[in-house]
């Protein structure tokens, strides 16, 4: 279904924020350089998580976790900082879908070794 601007109306964004020229060039504009960034930021945290697992050192461990989580926050805010200025669009799921998801991996609790 969709909406008077023609957008999806699954589609959960914020409107953009009109900074962005309408024709683009082969420059980079303030959305090109921060996609760039979160981009960039979702490959470390990737790479981080296999060296946080792998690290056989306690103390080297301990610092790629912090490493790790101040990247995360980084990617958190990059994320917001799209979303907020509409450079970002999610599509919003289906409730029967969800539904059925929850369902499935609730079924799966009673496999678990522990009880809650």
């Amino acid at each position: 279904m969709q909406n008077q601007q023609g957008q999806n109306s699954n589609q959960i964004a914020n409107p953009q924020t009109g900074q962005l020229p309408k024709v683009k060039g082969p420059g980079m504009n303030d959305r090109d350089f921060v996609n760039d960034g979160l981009s960039t930021c979702k490959y470390i945290t990737d790479s981080l998580n296999t060296a946080v697992r792998e690290a056989s050192y306690q103390r080297l461990h301990a610092d790629l976790m912090q490493i790790l989580t101040e990247t995360q926050q980084s990617c958190r805010d990059l994320f917001l900082l799209m979303f907020q200025k509409g450079w970002y669009k999610l599509e919003a799921e289906d409730q029967q879908k969800i539904d059925q998801a929850y369902q499935q991996f609730s079924n799966y609790s009673s496999q678990f070794p522990y009880t809650h």
